[in-house]
């Protein structure tokens, strides 16, 4: 931890993040910055600017060329009217464009805020007047309709398409990103760009990033430069190719290829796969969508990736489904039981290598051969699960952060990776924890020291934007922003996550229940998809479940069981409802009384952020579940039971 903090490079830096960009793209021309994949969009960059990849392969854009393409970019915006402090909003998918959107509009001085694609009318109505864009950069013709219809309620001076559109001929306002691109060549002058980055301070506005709202309206959080950037060099510090380190210890450098899928609008994909790799100069990826990550990894056989725990959960489902039952249990155990080993005797060494063979190695080739390590965010990722790749030579480290920390608070040294925690704080984060808020009794109940995580660093947010009294409570009187989570600290000063404070049941017994590790342990169950845990001021723990629907097909299959086809009359077979339930009977084996799950309901319908039942960062929105099926509730607690789970609000 000495050697880290004091580690120092190029890319560490005190300059803002135009600069960082350009002073990367300067030391690394030649090498590839991006690479992007053809037959998904209709760019209107393409073929007169950037040359178009072959439907379905990529093609990649040098670091030189990347510069280019941002700096008359960054001039074109100034030409629609940008100037510094200007905010200009970006309501598009993770794609090659949002990085150049996002690059250039900080070089012109602009204030970048993002809103999320899957954002209806209303919600884009409020991302874009609440914090006065004057702007934005919209994907495509779609997203643009969706602007559209509620810009009477916004004063835009100017909306900018990344895909080709035609029939807005009559709207001045409406630019294609190539058009804003021509403009800015020719008007580009080199002693002009520069000094639009200088005169950006490290104190200056660079982003407002709304929390996702799920207790409320979303709150801009106000992210400077300084916020940023601090976060970069914390990051760098960590994962740079260190002298101390040995040649077996990844690390990101030039040479490294990062696939990038995780929306851009969160700030976790914004640092960690956008800012950081590009000052680190390595090579930025990007998967069509979610849905072909499988697909994607291997055509671009990364490196690395920054992803949620829900993503590497659908990995091991992908698994699971591809070995035998018996050799798939065995592999998983043998993985493990590496995992937790720091010195495996001959007996282990011959096991896992007989797995390696048979299992592992099948599985490291389909994520495209040359993964050196995963990163985890967002969410609470399963210590089983962390286990189980690490067994396998693909381990993920696990962080923590917030949007208002800008967000890495801690994160997993790839030096001393320790599955089920969240690393230590990163080099120049201070943290404390509040005991208070948490029972003695449950106190007693850990190893370590135990209560509400604060943080202070240059990396905390000064607050909330047009939000005085949200931006108070956040705080504490001596300047320590309050996270709001529970989280434990071991005697190696490596973080531990618990549940969030909002999230803790209170049973009408007084027991204090925390449903997040609950939940975590159905994340490796080949019969529950997705588990919410309930109990709020209840006489005892319930909980809500997504079957794994093509898990249940296969068993009914295998037991000659025929099953309805209708997913609502399946969660009410009871066949199905007694598969189920030996699974939580053997989760409830590891939990105490207070704890274990007495009732359960099955749900036919799966939680994503297109029915808001997610938020765009793969989180739980327990409120709208809990206002949703209310009525599987009732059926456990009564009819009483309205809102159980109204408190279980998350904070984002």
């Amino acid at each position: 931890m000495r050697v880290e903090a004091e580690h120092d490079d190029e890319v560490i830096g005190e300059t803002p993040l135009a600069r960082l960009f350009e002073d990367s793209a300067g030391r690394h021309a030649e090498r590839a910055a991006q690479w992007y994949k053809g037959g998904v969009y209709d760019r209107s960059l393409t073929p007169a600017v950037l040359p178009s990849a072959p439907p379905g392969e990529y093609e990649s854009v040098d670091y030189r060329t990347m510069r280019e393409v941002v700096r008359s970019l960054a001039a074109g915006f100034r030409e629609l009217g940008v100037e510094a402090g200007t905010r200009v909003g970006i309501f598009a998918d993770t794609r090659m464009e949002w990085a150049h959107a996002d690059l250039s509009l900080l070089a012109a001085g602009a204030v970048v805020t993002t809103v999320y694609t899957e954002s209806g009318p209303e919600q884009v109505r409020y991302l874009l007047d609440d914090p006065g864009a004057a702007g934005v950069v919209v994907e495509n013709e779609t997203l643009l309709e969706r602007v559209l219809d509620v810009e009477s309620d916004l004063e835009l001076s100017f909306v900018v398409v990344i895909d080709g559109v035609e029939g807005y001929d009559d709207r001045g306002d409406i630019h294609s990103l190539a058009e804003v691109h021509d403009r800015g060549a020719d008007a580009f002058d080199p002693e002009s760009y520069e000094s639009w980055i200088d005169a950006r301070g490290m104190g200056d506005l660079a982003s407002l990033i709304y929390t996702s709202g799920t207790t409320g309206k979303p709150k801009g959080v106000r992210l400077t430069h300084r916020n940023l950037r601090s976060n970069v060099n914390a990051l760098r510090k960590r994962f740079a190719d260190r002298p101390d380190r040995g040649p077996s210890v990844p690390s990101l450098d030039e040479t490294d290829r990062v696939l990038s899928f995780l929306p851009l609008a969160h700030v976790f994909e914004r640092v960690s796969g956008h800012l950081l790799v590009f000052g680190s100069g390595a090579t930025v990826a990007y998967a069509e969508s979610t849905e072909t990550v499988a697909e994607d990894i291997r055509a671009v056989r990364p490196t690395s990736a920054s992803s949620v725990p829900r993503v590497y959960e659908r990995i091991y489902d992908g698994i699971r489904t591809e070995a035998p039952d018996a050799v798939f249990e065995r592999a998983v155990a043998i993985a493990r039981e590496w995992a937790r080993t720091d010195d495996p005797g001959l007996g282990l060494r011959l096991r896992h290598a007989v797995m390696d063979r048979l299992v592992y190695s099948s599985v490291r080739e389909r994520m495209g051969g040359n993964i050196e390590f995963f990163v985890s965010g967002g969410g609470s990722l399963s210590k089983r699960l962390s286990e189980l790749f690490e067994g396998m030579g693909l381990p993920i480290f696990e962080g923590y952060g917030l949007t208002e920390t800008a967000p890495v608070v801690s994160v997993n040294p790839p030096e001393d990776s320790r599955p089920g925690t969240l690393g230590p704080a990163l080099s120049n984060v201070e943290t404390r924890l509040e005991e208070a808020v948490v029972p003695a009794a449950r106190r007693g109940e850990t190893d370590g020291d135990i209560g509400e995580l604060h943080v202070r660093g240059p990396n905390v947010t000064a607050g909330y934007w047009d939000r005085p009294e949200a931006t108070r409570e956040a705080f504490t009187d001596d300047g320590w922003f309050r996270t709001g989570d529970v989280i434990e600290r071991t005697a190696g000063g490596y973080l531990i996550y618990h549940d969030r404070i909002k999230q803790l049941l209170v049973l009408d017994t007084g027991k204090n229940v925390a449903p997040q590790p609950i939940e975590d342990e159905f994340a490796t169950s080949d019969r529950i998809d997705q588990a919410m845990v309930i109990g709020d001021d209840r006489p005892f723990v319930a909980a809500l479940f997504v079957p794994n629907f093509e898990a249940i097909e296969r068993w009914a299959d295998a037991e000659r069981i025929d099953l309805p086809a209708d997913p609502a009359a399946v969660c009410a077979d009871e066949r199905v409802r007694e598969y189920v339930g030996r699974e939580v009977r053997r989760v409830n084996e590891s939990l105490s009384g207070s704890e274990r799950i007495k009732e359960f309901r099955l749900l036919p319908v799966e939680w994503d952020p297109d029915n808001d039942l997610l938020t765009p960062s793969m989180k739980l929105k327990r409120r709208n579940i809990a206002d949703r099926f209310g009525d599987r509730i009732a059926e456990i607690y009564g009819a009483d039971a309205d809102a159980d789970a109204d408190s279980d609000g998350d904070a984002g």
